[in-house]
């Protein structure tokens, strides 16, 4: 598999991708099997 390359997406397909390479983000956890972004989550995406 390849890098990544936003240009070959759609706004909405670049858009989720962020979200989900993103720690701030809700779904970046839920792809990680979290039911909700933990409380402590700045410290434990330091750990990811």
């Amino acid at each position: 598999m390849g890098r990544y390359s936003g240009n070959d997406h759609t706004k909405d397909e670049n858009d989720n991708h962020s979200d989900q390479m993103n720690p701030n983000n809700d779904t970046y956890w839920s792809d990680r099997g979290y039911d909700d972004r933990p409380d402590d989550w700045e410290e434990r995406a330091g750990q990811e």
